[in-house]
């Protein structure tokens, strides 16, 4: 349980620093999954 503590603590701490709504934070998460993915894909395949 503290991991998922300290996890909660850390995204609210990004978050308030970044000065994101909670909307604004799943749109990062979601691009920033994309790019990685974009960046195994090119690893794998090329």
């Amino acid at each position: 349980m503290k991991l998922i503590e300290k996890h909660k603590q850390l995204i609210a701490w990004y978050q308030k620093k970044l000065g994101l709504s909670d909307y604004g934070l799943l749109w990062l998460v979601f691009f920033k999954g994309v790019f990685i993915a974009l960046v195994l894909e090119k690893l794998i395949i090329h």
